[in-house]
């Protein structure tokens, strides 16, 4: 296996009004064909796909637990953390931790979506973010 995540999916009850939300926070939708809503980010692709679906076509039940897993988004900058926080709030999210200074010497905050999906977003100096937006770990 080569070290990658092509695509990242969520299972969202309602497949329009997420993909607004992450209209709303800048992304591009690049459809919505056959129940799915595609974006591009960076060198992965962000999909949604509603939740119905996403347990037939896995054969699982999701169930009521909040997943395990969460996204983080990393920023250049203390200051664009308060930005994108601010703007998932205006885009309707919630502010589920406001930023502040991290143990590992960051700045962060959580954000969730809509639907309950968890974001970090975060100032790492540490892990430098190049002008195409890839993120790598220290040397």
């Amino acid at each position: 296996m080569e070290p990658r995540i092509s695509i990242i999916t969520i299972a969202v009850d309602d497949l329009y009004g997420t993909s607004a939300f992450y209209e709303a926070m800048g992304l591009q939708r690049h459809r919505i064909k056959d129940g799915v809503a595609f974006f591009q980010m960076g060198g992965a692709i962000l999909g949604l796909f509603p939740r119905s679906s996403a347990e037939e076509d896995s054969g699982i039940s999701f169930g009521a637990q909040p997943s395990r897993v969460y996204l983080a988004y990393n920023v250049r900058s203390d200051a664009e953390v308060d930005q994108v926080l601010a703007q998932a709030e205006k885009a309707g999210g919630s502010i589920v931790k406001p930023a502040g200074k991290a143990f590992w010497g960051g700045w962060y905050g959580y954000f969730a979506d809509p639907e309950g999906s968890l974001w970090e977003v975060a100032h790492n100096p540490d892990f430098p973010i190049d002008a195409d937006g890839n993120i790598s770990l220290p040397k």
